[in-house]
């Protein structure tokens, strides 16, 4: 899910515009994940000027998910994850100071949200980001743009319900 995800934050840029001419229409509100950073966090990951991947998604990631996700995530399944699961990606900028990483701004907030019933034409999970981590800025504004932004990067891991993240004990 980290990488999949992450992809998303590349396309910040590219949708930020038209999320700043058209309002997100009711029906695909996806929720921001209020309090994620008291969730398990699942894993991290830091993408660096030597990436080729930077300028798209650099930055620290840390990948949270809600307590109905954590039981499928441990056990490695069964899929599909149960209605109300949340992963959440916290972006944030970075710096280098005295050999060690530091986090900075927040870049962004990606989520994914399952609810089969809610987001049929996307596995059966909502897909927002916001931009610098604001709720008032979410940047996915309907399923259609979800599909090419979010769900073709996660369609691969259809066997594990769409998700990239394992859990590592």
């Amino acid at each position: 899910m980290l990488r999949r995800l992450l992809r998303i934050v590349g396309l910040v840029g590219i949708l930020l515009p038209l999320a700043a001419v058209s309002a997100i229409p009711a029906g695909y509100e996806v929720p921001f994940p209020n309090g994620f950073r008291d969730w398990f966090a699942v894993n991290s990951m830091i993408v660096t000027k030597d990436s080729a991947m930077f300028d798209q998604i650099g930055g620290m990631h840390i990948v949270y998910v809600n307590a109905k996700g954590l039981p499928t995530l441990k056990k490695g399944g069964p899929f599909p994850y149960p209605d109300g699961t949340v992963f959440a990606d916290d972006v944030h900028e970075f710096s280098v100071k005295e050999g060690s990483y530091v986090e900075g701004n927040k870049k962004a907030v990606t989520v994914m949200v399952k609810d089969a019933k809610k987001y049929p034409t996307t596995g059966g999970w909502g897909f927002q980001v916001w931009a610098g981590g604001d709720p008032s800025k979410p940047l996915v504004p309907d399923a259609a743009h979800a599909i090419p932004a979010c769900f073709e990067c996660h369609t691969p891991q259809k066997e594990q319900d769409y998700t990239f993240s394992t859990y590592i004990p």
